[in-house]
């Protein structure tokens, strides 16, 4: 039916958002393995500890191993969460490095120690800020630099002074590499708002399609079951009077309802199934079944509607019809559609009735009904006594919709 087509809607999305994996950033962001990001570290560790010399207890060999020890450190601490360091906290710990890592170069002999400079400004540049990690990559390059240029230690005659200009390069890595991550982060997260919506939206075709078939389900079935109740209460209470005439003109009277309403309820399954009803030739069926023959008019041009204008005034339609049978019967019924540039007008006109209604009087809550299928369309409906023309003394039903 047609409401279960928002229903499924609503069912197919996600229960919940991406799910974070091992090794993922913020909002499930994936980022590099971190026990190949570990290995790493560790590697560098090892052959800087088995290669940098002197390493010792005492003299420059202990000046050495405590450098070496902080470099580890700063390494080390890049593995920990953002979160667990203030941008001052990250700031010190990074120039402390850098500076580490310069001073490690100038006091040992032999060894890969320059490494740490490299690791360190990489991480530099997708750790901080670009204005602060430009003018740390720039301290790092200009102090390495200024070390092997002035040979301000006993070692490393190997190494140009352009080895440390260089180990401010890898900022622009980092840089990169953090705006990579900041621009997945973005999709995700707009990825994410759109599922939201769309999450809202379903539940709001949903609460719209359940409004729209309560309405249905009163259109069908609360006045036809009403009538009919009324009538055999009414042939229930006759028989204690003997009156059998008139008990079975109630229950005649009840089974006419009952086949009504079976030729409502059949309308009404038929415009829940279809999505796209083609309206003049379903009207002409609707009003033909009524009994009416040669009442529709047609002015305008004739367009497809989209399917919820459609629908709706199909349904107008057959409660307009269904009132001038139980108010007016015998009178003469005018169904008219009319085609303008921007809008649509259905109009439903009963004449006078010619035989005496049924008794009871309606709930109105079929007009009530009308009016919030035409509100929802953006359109107007007016219903009122017809005081002049033809019809006069008749109704009148008319429900003008944009498009």
């Amino acid at each position: 039916m047609g409401y279960g087509r928002a229903v499924s809607a609503s069912e197919s999305l996600p229960a919940r958002g991406p799910t974070r994996e091992k090794g993922s950033g913020p909002r499930g962001v994936p980022r590099q393995d971190p026990r190949l990001h570990g290995a790493v570290t560790l590697g560098l560790l090892a052959v800087t500890f088995a290669t940098v010399r002197p390493l010792g207890v005492q003299g420059r060999g202990l000046a050495v191993a405590g450098l070496l020890a902080v470099n580890s450190v700063a390494l080390l601490a890049r593995h920990l969460p953002e979160a667990r360091f203030p941008s001052r906290v990250a700031l010190a710990w990074l120039t402390g490095g850098v500076v580490a890592a310069a001073a490690l170069i100038g006091v040992s002999r032999s060894g890969p120690g320059y490494l740490f400079a490299f690791f360190l400004v990489g991480h530099i540049g997708y750790r901080l800020p670009l204005k602060q990690a430009l003018s740390l990559a720039a301290l790092c390059s200009l102090s390495c630099g200024a070390v092997l240029y002035f040979r301000l230690g006993p070692g490393h005659e190997q190494l140009t002074w352009t080895l440390g200009l260089s180990t401010g390069l890898p900022v622009v890595v980092g840089i990169l590499s953090r705006s990579r991550q900041r621009a997945v982060e973005a999709l995700i997260q707009s990825a994410e708002s759109a599922e939201r919506a769309a999450r809202a939206e379903a539940r709001t075709a949903v609460l719209t399609e359940r409004s729209r078939i309560a309405r249905d389900v009163h259109d069908v079935l609360a006045h036809s079951l009403a009538g009919i109740n009324m009538q055999l209460e009414l042939a229930d209470a006759l028989i204690d009077t003997g009156d059998l005439e008139k008990v079975r003109a109630a229950n005649d009277k009840a089974h006419s309802m009952v086949k009504e309403s079976l030729k409502r309820a059949q309308w009404t399954v038929h415009t829940l199934r279809e999505d796209a009803l083609p309206l003049l030739e379903s009207l002409t069926a609707m009003v033909e079944s009524s009994g009416h023959r040669d009442v529709l008019t047609v002015t305008g041009t004739v367009r497809e509607l989209p399917a919820r204008v459609t629908q709706n005034l199909l349904r107008i339609a057959q409660e307009g019809l269904t009132n001038a049978a139980r108010h007016a019967p015998g009178g003469e019924v005018g169904v008219e559609l009319a085609f303008d540039a921007a809008v649509t007008t259905l109009t439903v006109r009963n004449a006078p009735a010619t035989r005496r209604p049924a008794a009871g009087v309606g709930s109105g809550m079929g007009l009530i009904g009308m009016r919030e299928r035409v509100a929802l369309l953006g359109g107007t409906l007016t219903a009122g006594p017809v005081t002049e023309g033809p019809g006069r003394g008749g109704w009148q039903v008319e429900a003008v919709i944009p498009g």
